[in-house]
């Protein structure tokens, strides 16, 4: 339509929606390091490491419930994502793709959950490489319904966190991941994103980097105008990474 318009074939476009390019969105809670540990403490020891893996995989919920046990090598401390469970109201659940290629991916996670990603191998998880990681106790797929009522409000409870959604704990991965440096590339590809919009979400600067760089601006100005401040040779970033040590 916008291509008609600059055409002259019509005077106007009709698909323009005043206000419609504006995400109104509610801004999603993030959980404290301390909050996702109480978390993990409190809840069911058969989702310990769902719990762990959301955050520090960035893992959506499909993603875990579909997760086999082949897809999980301990020693090298990855996750391969290549399909998603569905859960359809009604319909069962459906195991397939991601939703885009760029959600076919491997995950790098940090050494501290491979602890307890072991021992839930070895306790929760049917033996054979195709067995699904996370189960109920009957061993069926994860039901989003059925967790959400039976484990996940009561371990909200006893953690003393308010009525978050389980996709929060990506959310709060992803906010970890920027603050711990990631790149907007490191950030597509370790969330499965093919576009920047989301992962522009998260690529923001702590109040003392940014504090860092203002007083690294400042020194520079000094330097400049001085004529003779030792600091001058240094460039903006060599203050700011000083300040900053």
């Amino acid at each position: 339509m916008s291509t008609a318009v600059d055409d002259g074939i019509i005077r106007r476009n009709p698909c323009r929606i005043k206000g419609a390019a504006a995400d109104g969105s509610a801004e999603r809670p993030v959980l404290s390091a301390r909050q996702v540990i109480d978390l993990a403490e409190v809840i069911d020891s058969r989702y310990r490491p769902l719990v762990l893996l959301a955050v520090f995989g960035s893992l959506r919920s499909g993603e875990l419930a579909a997760l086999r046990r082949a897809d999980i090598d301990l020693a090298a401390r990855t996750v391969r994502i290549y399909r998603t469970l569905t859960d359809v109201r009604g319909q069962g659940v459906t195991f397939g793709p991601p939703k885009s290629a760029a959600g076919n991916r491997i995950v790098v996670l940090p050494s501290f959950i491979v602890p307890d990603l072991t021992l839930h191998l070895d306790k929760f998880t049917a033996p054979g490489q195709g067995a699904l990681v996370f189960t109920g106790p009957t061993g069926l797929p994860l039901r989003n319904g059925n967790f959400r009522l039976r484990v996940w409000a009561a371990a909200l409870t006893a953690a003393g966190l308010p009525d978050i959604h389980f996709h929060d704990l990506r959310h709060t991965g992803n906010d970890l991941t920027g603050e711990a440096g990631a790149s907007l590339r490191d950030l597509m590809e370790r969330m499965g994103h093919s576009s920047t919009r989301a992962a522009l979400i998260y690529q923001h600067s702590s109040v003392e980097r940014q504090r860092a760089l203002a007083d690294a601006v400042g020194a520079l100005m000094t330097a400049k105008l001085s004529g003779g401040d030792p600091q001058a040779s240094q460039s903006g970033t060599e203050v700011a990474r000083s300040g900053k040590d």
